[in-house]
C-alpha cells in the first residue's frame, strides 16, 4: 500500500521500516501554523489569547514512572541497571503489542517530524516522532532541533518514537501493568507509547536514549540547565523538579544554553533540545517575566492551563487539573537563549536541593568526592500535603544523578564520568538548598529566591571560591561565614534555628536517611567518595 504523504519535505526513509505501510495518510515535518490549523480541525486543543495552543491530557497529567519497562535484549541487557527503575518486558511481548499498534493505525492518519537531539553537530542523534495527534507533532518540534531544508531529504533516523494515546495495552495479554505503557528497545531503536496523552513521555523517551547511547562516547549527559556569564563561564545547575533548575538558569544578565538536558564531552557541554518545557503553575510576569511572557505568544504548546472557554483568557493559578501545568516552546523565545545550544565546559557545577527538613546550608562548597557523594545522592524533599500519602512531615526524595528515571546504566557509571570531568577541568561545586530556614516547613520558612540568587552569582563569580568557610558538623560542608547581599546569620543553618536541639535531633534524622540511601553504592566508590559520607555528629 502506498501511503499519501503530505508536507514540504519527506525523508525516503519510509514509516514501513516501523510497520507503518498501511497508515491511511502521513503529514510529513508540518509547520507551526499547519499543526496548529490541524490541531484545531480535529478538536484536539483550543486557542488562547495571545496565541498559545492549549491541550488537555485527561487523566494521565504526568509520567507514568510505573508503566515504563525496558525490553531485555542480549545487546542492552547486560548494561541495563535492572531494579525498581528499570523494569524488563521480554521482547515478544514488545513484538506483540507493537504489531497490534500498528495493525490499530491501518488507514489511520499520523504526524511525522524528522529532528535532530543534541546541538553539537558531532554527537546529536537523528530522531522521528510518530504521533497519532497533531499538537503532540507540534511539542515535538518545539522541544528538539529542526534539520536544514536539504537535511531532510535523506533523513534516516537512529531512533523512533511512535506514540498512540488512544491505544491501549491489555495487560493480561501484553505483560504491562496497566493499559498504559512506556516501552524503550535498544534492539529495535524504536520507543512505543500508548495509553497516555502526556507530551512529557516522548521528551523523556529521547532522554533515556541519549542516557543509555552518550556514555560509551565518554559524555555525560545531564539533567541539568546550563547558563554563561558575559566573561563566557558556563555554569552547570543539577536539581529535581521544585529546586529551582529553570528559575535560576534564567538570567537576564546570562545567556541561557539550556533549561533541562545535555551533554558534557570532550569539547563542550551542549544542549539536547531546542525548546524549553517549563512547569507553569503559580507563574509570575514580576519573579520570571522571560517564562511568563512565552505563555501569550503564538508557537507554545500549554498542557493543562485552564483556560475561560469565552474569552481564551489563561489563569495560571488554577490547579484544578493539576499541580503539573506546562508550556513547551522554542527556546528562541527566551531572549537570551544562545543560538548555538553549545558552550565552553562549564566552571562551575551548582547541585540544587529544596530541604524541606531546613537542615542543609544555603550554600556550601563542595570537594570533589562529596560532589560525587551528592550527585549519586540526588537529594531533595517533598512536602506534606502536596501529594497524597506524605503524611505530615517532609519525604527524603533521593534521585540518583538527579533523575533517576531516565538513567538505563548503573548510576556508578555517570557518577565516575562526572567525576573524571571535574577533575580534568578544575571545577567548582556547590550545593544550594533552596528549601527551608529556620526552622522544617511548617515552622520555619523557605529560603527567599534574592538570597539564593545573591549566593549563586557569588559562587559563579568567584567571590565565595576563597572565602572564609566554616564546617558543618553533620554532613562536612564548607560553609562560607559571610557573602555580599546575604545576612551572615542565615549562611549556617543551625543559627537560624530557636531551638538548637532540635536542629540537631532533624540534622541526625536525615543523616541517618543519607546513609542508609547510599548503601546500594557503597561498592562502586572510591574510598574517598565513602569517606566523604555525612556522619552523626
Amino acid at each position: 500500500m502506498i501511503v499519501e504523504q503530505i508536507g514540504p519535505r519527506k525523508s525516503s526513509y519510509g514509516l514501513d521500516r516501523n510497520g507503518l505501510g498501511n497508515v491511511g495518510k502521513a503529514y510529513w515535518n508540518l509547520s507551526t501554523p499547519a499543526l496548529y490549523r490541524e490541531s484545531l480541525l480535529r478538536g484536539e486543543a483550543s486557542l488562547a489569547a495571545g496565541g498559545p495552543l492549549v491541550a488537555l491530557t485527561g487523566q494521565h497529567t504526568g509520567r507514568s514512572a510505573n508503566d515504563k519497562f525496558i525490553v531485555k535484549e542480549p545487546g542492552s541487557e547486560k548494561n541495563i541497571w535492572w531494579g525498581k527503575v528499570n523494569k524488563p518486558i521480554e521482547a515478544d511481548k514488545f513484538a506483540g503489542l507493537h504489531k497490534k499498534m500498528c495493525d490499530y493505525l491501518s488507514g489511520k492518519e499520523v504526524f511525522v517530524q524528522d529532528c535532530y537531539a543534541g546541538a553539537d553537530a558531532n554527537n546529536r542523534l537523528r530522531v522521528r516522532i510518530i504521533t497519532e495527534c497533531a499538537w503532540h507533532n507540534l511539542f515535538a518540534r518545539n522541544m528538539f532541533i529542526q534539520p536544514a531544508p536539504e537535511e531532510l531529504e535523506n533523513f534516516e533516523p537512529e531512533f523512533t518514537i511512535l506514540q498512540v494515546p488512544s491505544f491501549e495495552a491489555d495487560p493480561a495479554v501484553d505483560g504491562t501493568r496497566s493499559e498504559v505503557f512506556v516501552l524503550p528497545n535498544f534492539a529495535e531503536k524504536l520507543v512505543i507509547i500508548g495509553g497516555t496523552s502526556y507530551a512529557g513521555e516522548i521528551k523523556k523517551s529521547v532522554f533515556s536514549i541519549l542516557n543509555y547511547l552518550l556514555p560509551e562516547k565518554n559524555i555525560l549527559p545531564m539533567h541539568c540547565s546550563v547558563n554563561v556569564s558575559e566573561e563566557g563561564n558556563s555554569s552547570v545547575f543539577f536539581g529535581l523538579s521544585g529546586t529551582g533548575k529553570t528559575t535560576l538558569s534564567a538570567d537576564a544578565s546570562k545567556m541561557l544554553i539550556g533549561d533541562d538536558e545535555h551533554g558534557w564531552s570532550d569539547d563542550s557541554v551542549f544542549n539536547f533540545e531546542g525548546g524549553c518545557y517549563a512547569k507553569v503553575i503559580n507563574l509570575s510576569k514580576e519573579a520570571e517575566p522571560e517564562i511568563y511572557e512565552t505563555t501569550r505568544r503564538f508557537g507554545t504548546v500549554l498542557e493543562n492551563v485552564v483556560m475561560d472557554p469565552d474569552t481564551g483568557e489563561l489563569d495560571l493559578e488554577d490547579n484544578s487539573l493539576t499541580e503539573n501545568t506546562r508550556a513547551s516552546y522554542p527556546i528562541e523565545f527566551i531572549p537570551n537563549a544562545s543560538e548555538t545550544g553549545v558552550a565552553g565546559f562549564p566552571t562551575n557545577v551548582i547541585m540544587l536541593t529544596a530541604d524541606a527538613f531546613g537542615v542543609l546550608p544555603p550554600i556550601s562548597k563542595l570537594t570533589p568526592e562529596q560532589a560525587m557523594y551528592h550527585f549519586l545522592s540526588g537529594y531533595t524533599a517533598k512536602l506534606a500535603g502536596t501529594e497524597k500519602g506524605l503524611g505530615n512531615e517532609p519525604q527524603a526524595t533521593f534521585s540518583t544523578c538527579f533523575g533517576a528515571p531516565f538513567m538505563p546504566r548503573h548510576p556508578a557509571v555517570y557518577a565516575k564520568l562526572l567525576g573524571e570531568k571535574i577533575a580534568k577541568h578544575g571545577v567548582n561545586c556547590w550545593l544550594v538548598n533552596t528549601g527551608w530556614t529556620g526552622g522544617e516547613y511548617g515552622t520555619g520558612h523557605r529560603m527567599p529566591i534574592g538570597h539564593t540568587r545573591a549566593l549563586v552569582n557569588a559562587a559563579l563569580d568567584g567571590t565565595l571560591a576563597n572565602a572564609q568557610t566554616e564546617k558543618d558538623p553533620f554532613f562536612g560542608l564548607a560553609m562560607p561565614t559571610s557573602c555580599p547581599g546575604v545576612p551572615s546569620d542565615i549562611l549556617n543553618p543551625r543559627n537560624t534555628w530557636a531551638d538548637k536541639e532540635a536542629y540537631d535531633t532533624k540534622a541526625k534524622d536525615l543523616v541517618t536517611r543519607f546513609i542508609e540511601n547510599f548503601e546500594q553504592f557503597t561498592d562502586y566508590v572510591e574510598d574517598d567518595v565513602l569517606k566523604s559520607a555525612p556522619k552523626i555528629a
